[in-house]
């Protein structure tokens, strides 16, 4: 045996570890695992058996206690009653046999009717005498575990006894049962560990790259040689940023504590830069560190390339022979952090002033004690500085202390080409003066002050100008008191990429300051400056532009217009987008709007004329290659009469008005959506209502209920309550604004408050006219009478002339109804309207001809006049101004 295992040995030592740790671990798994497939068979087995006993006891126990168990005992032939239950029960418990017996033991029931009447085989003694029998006996049906349990009186006294059992041969069928399933399971879990322990096997040979523990062992021999005799410093860092392993250089150059290894170079002593790119393992070539006080030059790679362990490798040198350059190495990354850190806080908005102010709190004190900015006045409006440009304004100052005596902000200064600030500004270059005490021109123009900013210990300055896009904006100085070394060229190359970078924004918010100024200048020229005169509406308007730098202007306009028949109409729309284009856009629509109001149209007829002019706008600007369309305008256009208190609405994508009733309750109009302007393909529509007298109604763009901090809902419900209990309109505008609107909106807001006037019958007079011209005479004598009731007989005639034209054209030329209607408003209003959708044409009559003169005298007495159509026909109109002072 001894020989066996000797030639066994060099076998198994021979193949490779991996190899020979599956070969053990398999067969341990497999002992485990048979080992454990016949316990579970017996425990299966044992758990059967019992469950087996536990049943037999509890069918007899059931069925002794059975209802009628005792009452068939005490009859005459006990079995008839009891055979066909006994069986029932055996059937339905799933036991083998139920035998009902005397206590001495005669049958009165089992499976097999010939062995009723005889005796029952087994132990019976104890079960009568009141007790159980539990146990495995040889009966008629073979081999069984059966319990036996006896049947009381309601004294207590036994009558009969009661057994039940299960043949051993079924127990074992149903243990034999649950073998192919442990089997199963059995062969499960050895397939698993196989696998599991192949995949061991498998990462074991990765780990050690398939090397045998000898060439394991010369390899690490050599390795460790290898470390510890380089003269450069290794270290090696896991993934958890932890020293793993460190040689003798590395030791030495760190000063490490002989424990190091298993902490993190922080722990272990390592200086904090050092240490931060050892925990952060990135890739690193000849990155110079202080540590220790000597300097060294650092390279490290990631160890999980190619699938390698995480962590780091990292070789040290000394280079302390460079120690020289340390000072200007850290003054190169403190430069290079500044310009960085500029980038970063310098020109956050498009504001001029603000971002010098960014400018001159930056560079004090990282780069100067003082700092003071300087534009050209141009630069302020949005503008580029001329070459005559001889002053610069001050619009930032920062300083380490409060009492040196330089020239405030917001002062005017003169600077000449002899001082720093003027030849900079004129040469675009920068200037240094290193030594301030020699005044050797920099004082002008105020000597006496420059002697006191010197004696404030001020001892050198830069004047570096603001160029940005080829273009010098200003001049940017900096001076030094604290540090007694002056400026030099190296912080003059500073300052000058400082400013550089600084120029930049400064320049992006000049333009954007020139845009803004020009959009909102042809904004405010496209906007009413006043409104119109008109009594049938007392109006009262707010137009908030978007401040600068937060969305610039748009293009929400508002209007009032006044109507024929003493009516108003009411728009407020919002093009979409900001700038110079939005405002220009608005302006033309505003002026289309006005164009389609002079035909008199209903609201829902207007914006389609308006949908078709924007879809054309739109088609002709992109053959142009404009990039900013027009389509998605939005529009709100209403239309109220005083003389019969209808308001008619229609709306192109607009939000909805909101309309607050004499007492105060205020609700949106259902008003249908129609599309925003230039989608085309639907229709708009107008709704109606009539507005009690001293009603409000309230127009307003989205910048007034949008917010980025609300729901749109929640704006629209603020504005609702906002108008509940509207005063007068002015009051409403300054309660609507301080509602809902920020300090500085994002978006442009119009809002338009229109309290209801109405005319009453002291102001208007209306006659029915018969389609007969006789009834022409009985119209100018109405007419006469109700002008002189009105004080107006001087314009009674002109009057009489204009009603007795139009009526004799209706009665010859139209068809009734025909009607005649006076209003005394601003101006005298005359009405005819009749059936006919036919509109008069203004022409001029030859001498020959006997009529065509009528509209003609018509058109020369009336200031105004025209058609307008109605569902009903058309209606015929003129205006004549009234005596000053008589504006009804």
């Amino acid at each position: 045996m001894a020989g066996f295992l000797g030639r066994l040995r060099p076998v198994v030592t021979a193949r490779p570890v991996a190899h020979q740790v599956f070969a053990l671990q398999v067969v341990i798994v497999l002992v485990l695992v048979l080992a454990a497939a016949a316990a579970l068979v017996l425990q299966a087995r044992a758990d059967t058996e019992r469950e087996a006993r536990n049943r037999a006891l509890a069918v007899a126990r059931t069925f002794a206690q059975a209802p009628g168990v005792r009452m068939a005992l005490a009859a005459e032939d006990p079995s008839v009653v009891l055979q066909p239950r006994a069986e029932a029960a055996r059937k339905a418990s799933e036991v083998d046999f139920i035998v009902v017996m005397t206590t001495e033991g005669v049958r009165y029931t089992h499976p097999d009717p010939a062995q009723i009447g005889r005796h029952y085989i087994g132990s019976i003694g104890p079960a009568a005498q009141g007790g159980t029998v539990r146990e495995t006996v040889t009966g008629t049906l073979g081999p069984s575990t059966r319990a036996v349990v006896p049947v009381t009186d309601p004294d207590g006294t036994v009558v009969g006894l009661v057994s039940a059992g299960i043949t051993l041969e079924r127990v074992s069928e149903t243990a034999n049962h649950q073998v192919p399933l442990l089997l199963g399971a059995t062969g499960a879990a050895l397939g698993l560990s196989v696998l599991g322990t192949g995949l061991v096997s498998r990462r074991l040979r990765q780990q050690t790259h398939g090397l045998e523990p000898a060439e394991m062992t010369r390899m690490y021999e050599h390795h460790d040689a290898v470390l510890h005799a380089v003269r450069e410093g290794v270290l090696i860092v896991d993934g958890h940023a932890r020293l793993v392993l460190a040689n003798d250089e590395a030791r030495r150059l760190l000063d490490l504590p002989p424990d190091a290894e298993g902490r993190t170079a922080a722990a272990a002593g390592v200086d904090p830069e050092l240490a931060r790119l050892l925990s952060e393992g990135r890739r690193a070539t000849d990155e110079v560190y202080v540590a220790r006080g000597r300097l060294l030059a650092v390279s490290q790679r990631p160890t999980d390339r190619n699938g390698g362990p995480s962590g780091a490798v990292a070789t040290l040198r000394d280079t302390t022979e460079l120690q020289a350059l340390e000072g200007r190495a850290d003054v190169a990354r403190q430069r290079l952090r500044l310009l960085y850190d500029a980038g970063l806080r310098i020109g956050s908005r498009l504001d001029v002033v603000h971002t010098s102010r960014e400018l001159a709190d930056f560079a004090v004190p990282r780069f100067a004690d003082f700092a003071a900015v300087e534009l050209a006045e141009p630069v302020l409006r949005g503008e580029e500085p001329s070459e005559g440009d001889t002053g610069l304004r001050r619009v930032a100052f920062r300083g380490v202390r409060d009492d040196v005596p330089f020239l405030p902000v917001g002062e005017l200064i003169p600077f000449t080409p002899a001082t720093p600030q003027g030849a900079g500004f004129r040469s675009g270059r920068p200037v240094l003066e290193a030594d301030m005490t020699s005044f050797s021109g920099w004082q002008e123009p105020d000597p006496e002050r420059a002697r006191k900013v010197v004696e404030a210990g001020i001892h050198s300055m830069i004047a570096v100008p603001l160029r940005a896009r080829g273009v010098v904006l200003g001049v940017v100085t900096f001076w030094r008191s604290r540090k007694p070394e002056p400026f030099e060229d190296d912080d003059v190359a500073l300052g000058e990429e400082l400013v550089a970078r600084a120029a930049v924004s400064i320049d992006n918010a000049r333009r954007y300051t020139r845009e803004h100024t020009m959009a909102a200048t042809l904004q405010r020229s496209l906007l009413p400056r006043a409104l119109p005169e008109q009594n049938a509406l007392d109006v009262a308007h707010r137009y908030r532009p978007a401040q600068a730098g937060r969305g610039g202007v748009g293009g929400d306009w508002f209007d009032v217009i006044p109507l024929p028949g003493a009516r108003v109409a009411l728009v407020v729309g919002d093009v979409v987008g900001h700038g110079l284009h939005a405002a220009a856009t608005m302006g033309r629509l505003r002026t289309a709007v006005h164009n389609f109001s002079t035909l008199d149209l209903p609201p829902d007829e207007l914006l389609w004329h308006m949908d078709e002019l924007v879809t054309r706008i739109d088609q002709d600007e992109s053959e142009e290659g404009e990039a900013a369309p027009v389509t998605g305008a939005t529009c709100l256009y209403v239309i109220y009469d005083p003389s019969t208190r209808w308001c008619t609405l229609a709306r192109a994508g607009h939000l909805q008005p909101v309309v607050v009733d004499p007492d105060g309750r205020a609700g949106f109009v259902d008003v249908p959506a129609g599309p925003p302007l230039g989608l085309g393909g639907l229709p708009f529509e107008t709704a109606a209502l009539r507005l009690a007298p001293g009603s409000s109604l309230a127009l307003y763009t989205d910048g007034l209920v949008e917010d980025r901090h609300r729901d749109i809902d929640e704006g629209l419900e603020l504005l609702r309550r906002s108008l509940e209990g509207a005063g007068a309109p002015e009051e409403t505008c300054d309660t609507v604004l301080r509602a809902l609107l920020p300090e500085r909106p994002r978006d442009d807001v119009a809002l338009l408050v229109a309290r209801t006037r109405t005319l009453d019958g002291a102001h208007t007079a209306a006659w029915d006219v018969p389609s007969d011209p006789s009834a022409v005479g009985g119209v100018r004598s109405a007419v006469t009478r109700t002008m002189a009731g009105w004080g107006l007989e001087e314009e009674s005639f002109v009057t009489e002339l204009i009603i007795s034209e139009l009526v004799t054209n209706a009665v010859r030329h139209a068809s009734p109804p025909i009607r005649v209607r006076l209003i005394r408003d601003r101006a005298l209003i005359c009405e005819v309207s009749d059936g006919s959708s036919t509109s008069p044409h203004l022409r001029r009559a030859t001498t020959t001809d006997e009529g065509g003169r009528g509209l003609f005298l018509v058109a020369g007495f009336a200031e105004r006049w025209g058609t307008r159509y109605t569902a009903d026909g058309k209606v015929i109109w003129t205006e004549q101004p009234l005596p000053a002072g008589d504006g009804g």
